[in-house]
């Protein structure tokens, strides 16, 4: 299994970084990559994580490998929206997506391939890195919703993204 994250997407979850300089961005993808790094010794999954450089990056999309967490950086003009789009079409099924981006999130509906949002999948990770607070297992608590009425069989849309979340 492969999450494909949307680097910035991510880092950005639940507060903003907007006014922070070079180094201080650096730092603050390390310690993404120190999370997702423990994260990824106690699930056993590959990670690939994809980070915006088309404003000031370089001129080839940029990959490396840091603490057993592959990365992407975007060529200059190149937004890493773009990139994981072509990484869903390449990857298929097996492939979870982590965003909140919509663009992206219809993108891999429309390829079956499931999306969870970031703040979901950030504070999924936190608990289990940090804290071993125990799985939420209620489909109800985990969709953040609860059914009335007669229609109460999941989407094919929702069915993905409890399977996926069952997975991490």
């Amino acid at each position: 299994m492969l999450l494909l994250i949307d680097g910035y997407n991510l880092l950005h979850s639940g507060r903003t970084l907007a006014n922070l300089n070079s180094i201080e961005l650096q730092w603050e993808r390390d310690r993404l990559i120190d999370k997702l790094s423990l994260y990824r010794q106690t699930k056993s999954i590959e990670i690939l994580v994809v980070f915006d450089g088309w404003q000031s990056g370089w001129g080839a999309e940029k990959r490396e490998r840091k603490k057993g967490i592959d990365l992407i950086f975007s060529r200059v003009g190149e937004k890493a929206d773009e990139v994981i789009k072509r990484l869903i079409k390449e990857k298929g099924s097996g492939t979870i997506v982590i965003t909140s981006d919509r663009e992206i999130s219809n993108y891999a509906n429309k390829l079956s391939v499931p999306v969870i949002p970031s703040d979901q999948f950030h504070k999924r990770m936190e608990n289990i890195v940090f804290t071993n607070v125990k799985e939420i297992d209620s489909d109800e608590e985990e969709r953040g919703l609860k059914r009335k009425g007669p229609s109460r069989k999941l989407s094919k849309k929702e069915k993905r993204k409890l399977a996926a979340l069952k997975k991490l």
